[in-house]
């Protein structure tokens, strides 16, 4: 499956926002090559969308296809580079395919920077003034800095894809490929507590109680955990799926970004809970009452 392009639309939206709320580019836009592609850095993919708007006057920026190596923005996304012109429609190291639209809204002073992930340029951040100012570092470093929390939002994102592409294939008969779906129910759980966007929070731990149901013994298929199995907290099973994945509680707590003593503290409770006395002990409770897989 396609982690909907919606959410990638708010982180963009969130990106310009950011942008334009320091006071410094009070024009931004932006957008996303579709479908999350993009070539490697110096080849650059062949066109993006205009999709996000924040501060604009009129719509004219709105759907506009950016091609590679044209305007301001077709130069960024082919060279994965920022760029900045002082007077846009007179700038000699930029293509004008675009001046109509970019004359439409009064702009400028133009920069443009990208969206790297993974080496990939995904698309470009645009910040703007309507008078002809040379933007200097304070503003390219305020558009680079929204830049990098929105390629962090896109990493996140393409790793959400990954696993629930995994927790939604067929799930493996081999006993010894459980491993690696533990591994990936720890690693869903992990990421679920750095997803801000609620909707694809809930799909991922959708995707987790699928994955530990799945684990139920052939003759009591269940959707979810066992009645009357123990309550434990989102955290508590946090912790629990990556001890059970064979995380020792140092790369259990970095891997959910909490502090080893805390680790401890939240693998104590579920263990009481659990009639436990020790870490294996508590695994195995709670596979058999449909907590993991």
């Amino acid at each position: 499956m396609r982690v909907n392009g919606r959410g990638e639309s708010v982180e963009v939206r969130a990106a310009l926002l950011r942008m334009r709320r320091s006071g410094l580019l009070p024009v931004s836009f932006g957008g996303l090559v579709a479908g999350g592609g993009g070539l490697p850095v110096g080849y650059g993919a062949r066109q993006f969308r205009i999709s996000e708007l924040a501060g604009t006057a009129t719509e004219a920026l709105r759907g506009l296809a950016i091609t590679t190596g044209n305007g301001l923005g077709g130069k960024t996304l082919a060279m994965g580079r920022p760029y900045a012109v002082t007077e846009y429609r007179d700038s000699r190291v930029i293509s004008h395919e675009y001046d109509a639209a970019v004359a439409s809204e009064g702009l400028r002073s133009v920069l443009a920077v990208p969206v790297v992930v993974q080496r990939r340029v995904r698309g470009v951040l645009y910040g703007a003034l309507r008078q002809p100012f040379a933007l200097g570092d304070r503003p390219l470093n305020v558009a680079l800095d929204a830049a990098r929390e929105l390629e962090q939002a896109l990493v996140i994102r393409d790793e959400a894809q990954r696993l629930l592409s995994f927790a939604q294939a067929p799930l493996p008969a081999d006993p010894r490929a459980w491993e690696e779906v533990r591994e990936a129910h720890a690693e869903l759980r992990a990421l679920a507590g750095q997803v801000p966007d609620a909707r694809l929070r809930e799909e991922l731990l959708s995707a987790c109680i699928r994955l530990a149901a799945a684990g139920a013994p052939p003759q009591a298929p269940r959707t979810g955990p066992a009645p009357g199995a123990p309550q434990l907290t989102p955290r508590e099973l946090d912790v629990l799926s990556s001890i059970s994945s064979g995380a020792t509680n140092a790369a259990a707590a970095a891997r959910l970004r909490l502090r080893p003593e805390t680790v401890k503290s939240y693998l104590r409770s579920a263990m009481r809970k659990l009639g436990a006395h020790t870490r294996l002990e508590a695994v195995v409770a709670a596979r058999r009452a449909g907590l993991l897989p």
